[in-house]
């Protein structure tokens, strides 16, 4: 049996409180389970009402021989709420993976929008990890803690580059986001790491800008200009700052996102060819223009 990170065992308080037993507290539905091989649905959980979970309905499916990669997500504006992004983060969901989004679980209509903090992302890894070790959790050995990538748009991007040394990640995913080239435009309580953070980037790296439009789009390029240590994508599709997240199944960034995701988390092999080669299978989809780095 996997066992907890170091991180974990160096917090007391973390092991009592992530040890209590996941199970659904309230669950909806999103997109019709969205469009992959496992119908997915949102949900929020007694052991971590700080965040919201999109998953598998059906986790009779996964076990030790099975398991699901795990995304953690941090949402624009930093926000407390993954309310913009759920069809997104269910149609990942979908493919067979755990997302664990920061903020409670939307009710109808609800946005909240108070400023959270880089460590929820590492707080929803932690959770993660304790409930695949714990035997009265519903996620027991379901879930591949060795395969956890962190994500996040806008400003939750730069949570996650707040976060990317994190040696328990596998990659990174920076959605309409990059680090500041000039930090007055910053609002008061964003992380601001500043460009040299980019050097602790231990994994292979994907942005996801919204072509010139959007207000994100020079600090991401200029990110992905520095980045020369790891592999790096970046992939743009004219809609400007606010993506597609809202569409049906995440629309295009959900179809970008989720094949990322099965190739670096899955090892799928018909997902790498969306990234891989020359050119790669992206470069042919309308309306996107990419790049690439240390990927063939």
């Amino acid at each position: 049996m996997k066992t907890l990170s170091k991180f974990m065992l160096g917090c007391a308080l973390c092991l009592v409180t992530y040890g209590v037993q996941a199970q659904d507290s309230r669950t909806q539905v999103i997109d019709n389970g969205g469009s992959g091989s496992y119908k997915a649905i949102m949900a929020s959980d007694s052991s971590l009402p700080t965040h919201t979970i999109f998953k598998p309905q059906d986790l009779s499916k996964f076990g030790p021989a099975q398991q699901l990669p795990i995304l953690v997500w941090g949402n624009g504006a930093c926000a407390n709420t993954p309310y913009e992004h759920i069809n997104f983060l269910n149609e990942i969901a979908s493919h067979g993976f755990l997302v664990v989004a920061i903020g409670p679980m939307p009710g109808e209509g609800e946005v909240k929008h108070e400023l959270t903090s880089s460590k929820l992302l590492t707080d929803a890894i932690d959770w993660a990890i304790a409930q695949n070790s714990n035997k009265n959790s519903i996620y027991y050995q379901k879930l591949n803690i060795d395969k956890i990538a962190a994500a996040g748009m806008s400003c939750g991007g730069l949570q996650t580059l707040d976060i990317c040394q994190d040696p328990r990640l596998k990659t990174v995913m920076i959605c309409n986001s990059g680090l500041f080239l000039n930090p007055t435009q910053a609002i008061e309580g964003m992380p601001m790491p500043k460009k040299e953070k980019l050097n602790s980037i231990h994994t292979p790296i994907l942005y996801i800008l919204g072509g010139e439009t959007d207000i994100a789009y020079g600090n991401g390029m200029d990110d992905f200009k520095r980045i020369n240590h790891v592999p790096a994508f970046v992939a743009n599709f004219n809609v400007g700052h606010g993506g597609t997240y809202g569409k049906p199944n995440g629309g295009e960034f959900g179809v970008v996102a989720t094949n990322w995701l099965l190739w670096q988390l899955k090892g799928d092999k018909t997902a790498e060819k969306m990234f891989a080669g020359a050119p790669c299978g992206l470069s042919k989809r309308e309306g996107w223009i990419v790049d690439k780095k240390m990927i063939p």
